[in-house]
């Protein structure tokens, strides 16, 4: 029999959590209450969509929260909580995070990544891949980042997103956070592929944004993974679909 100790990969002071070894031991959905749950986000899923559709194998009141906000066309580390372990997502929350991804120069859109059309388009037959990497570099430390308008940010009691679908644009108050590196992994024409570490409330298609700002050429993301936060690995996690799939037969 396994025992409690070998089904949690981690703790965090004193929430276990569950990896995609614990999943397939587990026989009844209440073992994951009281826990931290490493999920592999699929593109194309909000984190609420996550919450809402595990929801359903849980008894009717169970918080089910998460330890940082992934968009619908990033994939990669979410980490829910469930039951009791909803009252510790602050220190989850400060944990660092990883995130690898892909910026293409030379195109922006309203959404700072592929979500929304392009809008503006400028050559970069200049650009040299000294001048990328110094631009990145320059962009870590302690910066001040504005949320950008296609964010579930509220202003006026409403998500800024709804604003952003209307055409509007409201004044947003900067937010400091820390860039602790910024590594571009390769540069294949306009795909600019790089590694960040950061600090919680951090925007990284805002990041990519302000990088082709300072190119004078734009930038809009095209893909992002959030493969760490604090020790945690996405290569840990349980995909949502093989989830699903234990659930569904509990």
């Amino acid at each position: 029999m396994m025992t409690e100790t070998m089904m949690q990969v981690h703790q965090e002071k004193s929430v276990p959590v569950r990896d995609a070894s614990f999943c397939v031991h587990v026989r009844s959905p209440e073992q994951f209450l009281g826990s931290a749950l490493l999920i592999d986000k699929p593109d194309g899923w909000t984190s609420y969509d996550v919450i809402r559709r595990l929801k359903r194998y849980f008894p009717r009141r169970t918080k089910i929260g998460h330890t940082g906000t992934l968009d619908p066309l990033a994939t990669g580390l979410l980490i829910l909580l469930l039951g009791k372990a909803t009252k510790a997502q602050q220190q989850f929350l400060r944990l660092p995070k990883v995130y690898e991804g892909i910026m293409r120069l030379g195109e922006v859109t309203p959404s700072m990544d592929a979500d929304t059309e392009v809008m503006l388009r400028k050559p970069i037959d200049q650009l040299t891949a000294a001048q990328i990497e110094s631009v990145c570099s320059a962009h870590t430390g302690e910066i001040q980042q504005i949320p950008p308008m296609y964010s579930a940010v509220k202003v006026d009691g409403e998500r800024l997103y709804k604003k952003a679908r209307r055409g509007e644009s409201v004044p947003r108050s900067p937010n400091t956070v820390t860039i602790h590196s910024f590594d571009v992994l390769r540069i294949v024409d306009a795909e600019v592929h790089f590694r960040v570490q950061c600090s919680k409330g951090t925007y990284i298609r805002a990041l990519a944004h302000d990088v082709g700002q300072h190119l004078d050429v734009g930038a809009h993301l095209t893909q992002l993974r959030r493969t760490v936060i604090g020790n945690y690995q996405v290569e840990s996690a349980c995909t949502l679909e093989q989830l699903i799939t234990f659930l569904e037969k509990l």
